[in-house]
């Protein structure tokens, strides 16, 4: 017993320490030579007690400060608790700098890789003014449509309230994104460390030739320490307003390349992924399964909103169901990273090899600067038989006819003279029935077809593609042909035949309209009206009046 409990002792404490996770993260990976960077250390092992040893650090990094947050949360009703080190770094070198592994006890984190960038900074400290601004392009010229971001970083080596203001971005012949939150952290310039408000905005302009990206203002309250004293918490903050203004940069604009195909749409990008998937894996494929295929594409260097839709898969023999494009954007280092998700159902209605052409995308390379094609290879489905499905046979098809001299004649022979008997027995008994009194008629079984026009009427109007279907199976059980024959030779019903089916196989049934079919219901003609005038015309009434 009490190696059992040792065991499962031992299996438990395993099964906790799988479940620890201390993990470390930045704000950014790539800063400038000076600046400093925030690395959070987290750990949800409530057992480990004391500090990370940051001994590994001293090498390579100043660490200006360390603060730490314990956290409790419930989710699912179970407690949480998350111990956070926050740790404020400066590279004491440029170049490529390495976060090494930081341990807590019997776990380590994962190294990370910085990029140091070296720069220019003025050597005389009067030349720095206590507010200033800084703006950037990451390139000097770019292609129409093309991404430029521009990164705006106002230094301040004084204490600001939280009144600070700046101007928005606004150029008419460009779209502007503003690529996440502002960051803040510090930098030390001359010997003086200043603190930094970082803000990097997306441009895409829309005509070539020069833009004007223009100045903007930025205006805070600097605080005065001299006056701490007369401070007064519902008068005026002491302290002076300052305004700087950004410098104005002018950015070059290409026009598209002669060499682009005139008939594909202009992406001009960085880099472009093109994926599939499938739901289920298309291997054991019958006629009427139905198929979900995902195309996704993701481009860096243009936001969703510019990406074009992705060629339709318009194939004989598969009827396709798309749903609402899903659209996304993501921000990194160097901009916006754009992504669009199609998705569409896919039901085969044959059977044997169908295929799937290739998905090609053309698109401009702007870090290479010349024109790529990202494709996905062609497919083809193998479609079988499905056992579980009634197919009717084609409207005006015949018959294959028998040899005279068929040993098969036999059995329809027989089924002739049984027919031929049967109608003389009941010829013999509707005369017989004529000279009995009259009685009662026996009480009709199962719905009646007013009834079952009722309940189809209801469906559709209450827009519920499920339950219309089968209203509409049980109220064409009692016509005089099959539905595939009605909607055969009434165009207006298979179209809204269509868009039911449409409705059942793909996500967007909860949008479907059901007006349209009752109409082409109600507007359907008679069988007798397509014989042209072979029949004489009923005395009787019709059953269904309008």
């Amino acid at each position: 017993m009490t190696r059992l409990l040792c065991a499962l002792l031992l299996s438990l404490m395993a099964l906790h320490a799988s479940a620890v996770g201390f993990s470390a993260s930045v704000d950014r990976t790539r800063l400038s030579e000076g600046e400093t960077i925030e690395l959070t250390l987290e750990s949800d092992d409530v057992t480990l007690f004391g500090k990370p040893d940051l001994t590994p650090l001293s090498e390579l990094f100043e660490v200006l400060g360390t603060r730490q947050l314990n956290r409790l949360t419930t989710l699912d009703g179970e407690a949480r608790a998350t111990t956070r080190w926050m740790i404020t770094l400066q590279p004491k070198r440029s170049g490529p700098v390495v976060i090494p592994p930081l341990r807590l006890g019997d776990v380590e984190t994962k190294p990370i890789t910085l990029q140091v960038l070296k720069t220019d900074e003025p050597t005389d400290s009067n030349q720095v003014a206590p507010v200033f601004i800084d703006a950037s392009l990451d390139q000097e010229s770019v292609y129409v449509q093309a991404q430029a971001v521009l990164t705006l970083r106002i230094y301040h080596s004084v204490s600001l309230y939280d009144d600070s203001s700046l101007t928005p971005l606004q150029i008419p012949e460009a779209r502007i994104e503003q690529l996440g939150e502002p960051r803040t952290y510090e930098k030390e310039i001359n010997g003086v460390r200043h603190g930094v408000i970082e803000l990097r905005y997306a441009i895409y302009p829309q005509q070539s030739g020069e833009l004007k990206i223009p100045a903007l203002l930025f205006s805070a309250t600097a605080a005065d320490r001299t006056r701490s004293n007369d401070y007064q918490p519902f008068g005026p903050r002491p302290g002076k307003l300052m305004r700087v203004e950004s410098p104005a940069i002018a950015l070059t604009v290409k026009a598209k390349p002669s060499d682009y195909p005139a008939d594909a749409p202009w992406l001009p990008a960085r880099a472009l992924s093109l994926a599939e998937a499938w739901s289920p894996e298309p291997n054991n494929t019958q006629v009427g399964d139905s198929l979900t295929r995902n195309l996704m594409l993701k481009v860096e260097g243009l936001s969703s909103a510019q990406l074009p839709p992705l060629p339709a898969t318009a194939v004989n023999g598969l009827r396709r169901y798309p749903d609402q494009p899903q659209l996304s954007n993501q921000a990194n280092e160097r901009g916006l990273i754009g992504s669009r998700e199609e998705r569409e159902a896919l039901v085969p209605n044959r059977s044997g090899r169908i295929e799937l052409p290739a998905v090609e995308v053309v698109w401009w390379n702007t870090h290479e600067d010349h024109l790529e094609r990202t494709s996905l290879p062609a497919r083809t489905l193998e479609v079988a038989n499905n056992p579980t499905l009634d197919v009717e046979a084609p409207v005006g098809s015949a018959p294959s006819a028998v040899p005279v001299d068929s040993p098969s004649l036999w059995p329809w022979r027989l089924a002739c003279a049984l027919l031929s008997g049967t109608t003389l027995l009941g010829f013999g008994l509707w005369w017989h029935a004529r000279r009995q009194p009259a009685v009662s008629r026996a009480a009709q079984n199962g719905p009646s077809p007013r009834s079952l026009l009722d309940d189809l009427k209801r469906a559709c109007l209450a827009n519920d593609s499920q339950a219309t279907r089968q209203a509409l199976d049980a109220w064409a059980r009692q016509q005089p042909e099959t539905l595939a024959d009605m909607a055969a030779r009434f165009v207006p019903l298979s179209e809204t035949l269509d868009g039911l089916n449409g409705a059942l196989y793909s996500e967007s049934g909860q949008y479907w309209q059901g007006e349209d079919l009752w109409k082409a219901i109600r507007a359907l003609p008679a069988a007798e009206a397509t014989l042209a005038g072979t029949q004489e015309p009923s005395p009787l009434p019709p059953l269904y009046p309008r």
